[in-house]
């Protein structure tokens, strides 16, 4: 297993044992990392506060994406309470309902804005917020999560979508931007799982049974093989690795028909 003893590491988006950022927390964790964890707002604090009295030491705070402040706090509680930071865990994502089972035609403004800020901005605000702490430990690994909709058109998936490419680019101009800082940024790409955003997104079954059929491996992937692949990212052992889109999805992304 890749070491990260005294590593400390900030993972934001964990909502339930189910998501892609806990799965990470785990990973990071037995591999002696010392884990934040963020929570949105009270109706998920009771979620993550439980899952994170299974890890070593947790740090456990408040962060609404959407606010500036709320970023520049988080920061200054890392700060406070690590010292620097080695990695960041980009795992936040949101899109309402209708937006998902309407016709991406009929897209509102106020849709599109709330996807595109807490799904793409937020990567680059927590960022910004949270560079100087990997400053000081002489640089970092900042890895968010996206998927194949972002290339594809999956239905249901809509401004989901639109908000994944945003998300990818932005991965490419902050890598570039925060490569002479020593802080490299990176996406993995992970194949559908049973996520709680999975479940807004209608005839997602049908998903997974494409993927069974068409992946080259003839299956889909699991959280502990995308956590795998994420620790590696955020390990040194990637030191040389930056602006790369990673995809898990047991080589779906290379056949033929989405």
């Amino acid at each position: 297993m890749t070491d990260l003893a005294g590593k400390h590491g900030l993972i934001v988006g964990v909502a339930n044992r189910r998501s892609i950022s806990w799965a990470i927390a785990r990973a990071a964790a037995a591999a002696g990392a010392r884990i934040a964890l963020t929570y949105p707002s009270e109706r998920l604090e009771e979620n993550v506060r439980e899952l994170a009295a299974t890890l070593d030491n947790p740090v456990v705070t408040a962060c609404d994406v959407t606010s500036d402040q709320h970023m520049a706090d988080l920061a200054a509680t890392l700060d406070r309470e690590f010292g620097g930071l080695d990695f960041f865990v980009h795992g936040a994502a949101f899109a309402q309902q209708a937006e998902l089972s309407n016709p991406f035609v009929q897209t509102t403004r106020e849709g599109f804005r709330i996807a595109l800020d807490v799904s793409a901005y937020s990567l680059i605000g927590l960022t910004r917020a949270v560079a100087p702490l990997m400053e000081k430990r002489g640089g970092g690994s900042v890895l968010t999560l996206t998927y194949l909709g972002s290339q594809r058109v999956f239905t249901n998936y809509n401004v989901m979508g639109v908000a994944k490419a945003a998300l990818e680019a932005s991965v490419r101009y902050l890598a570039a931007d925060l490569g002479p800082r020593n802080i490299r940024v990176n996406a993995v790409s992970a194949g559908p799982l049973k996520t709680l955003a999975a479940a807004g997104i209608s005839g997602f079954s049908g998903i997974l049974q494409v993927y069974r059929e068409r992946a080259p491996l003839r299956r889909n992937v699991d959280l502990a093989e995308v956590a795998d692949a994420a620790l590696f990212l955020l390990s040194p052992a990637s030191r040389a690795i930056t602006g790369e889109i990673m995809m898990v999805d047991a080589g779906f992304h290379v056949s033929g028909g989405a």
